[in-house]
């Protein structure tokens, strides 16, 4: 038996919860580190041999932004198997590889956004095209924006709704300050939406200042 299936001496898992609608795998440890971990993040960084293959190969993983997982195996006491609904089915992630995705997130995801601006791939899928979203905005917003709506193609780079608004306060100080300056209740498609809601083509998203 390898020393990755003995007990493990490392952090290990309390709660596993799949959020399939934000699209995230949420992972407490027992050391209290907790992790937010999108489905797309775990599918390119997927310890599959396929993969490996592939980076080995110099190959980059891409086009699986709207990916989403559908199961997940237990293996033994030390790892899960997630499956993909694009298929991808052959990933055993142990608590050690799961941790370390965790704690490299931030770096391991600006180096993969760089190698797609580098190479001129795409995290969409292959003929799904841009993202376009329609904008609404409430109350004081109007009168401080100079709009009440507007149709956005949107960034590879905005994946949330918080990501969205700190998109929008890049486009001038008046946006800055006016999305800054109010608590924001957000809503997708006439549903309230949490801060890491997804943001996908032909949302509706309505941006209303409170107090």
């Amino acid at each position: 038996m390898s020393e990755e299936k003995s007990v493990p001496a490392g952090p290990i898992p309390v709660d596993i919860r799949l959020r399939q609608k934000a699209r995230l795998l949420e992972i407490d440890f027992n050391d209290g580190s907790q992790f937010k971990l999108p489905c797309e993040y775990l599918r390119i960084f997927s310890p599959s041999a396929e993969v490996k293959a592939a980076v080995a190969r110099g190959e980059i993983v891409h086009g699986k932004r709207d990916v989403n997982i559908t199961g997940i195996t237990p293996v033994g006491h030390y790892a899960i198997q997630l499956v993909f609904d694009d298929g991808h089915d052959t990933g055993v992630y142990s608590w050690k590889t799961l941790y370390e995705l965790g704690q490299q997130q931030d770096g391991k995801w600006s180096t993969y956004l760089q190698q797609l601006e580098q190479t001129g791939l795409d995290r969409g899928e292959a003929g799904k095209g841009p993202r376009r979203i329609t904008l609404l905005y409430f109350v004081s917003l109007p009168k401080e924006l100079g709009k009440e709506t507007e149709q956005q193609q949107l960034p590879d780079s905005v994946i949330t709704v918080t990501d969205l608004v700190e998109w929008l306060k890049k486009r001038g100080d008046n946006w800055q300050q006016a999305l800054s300056r109010y608590d924001l209740i957000i809503t997708v498609n006439k549903q309230f939406a949490e801060s890491d809601t997804p943001i996908d083509n032909g949302d509706e998203i309505a941006i209303v200042p409170k107090g």
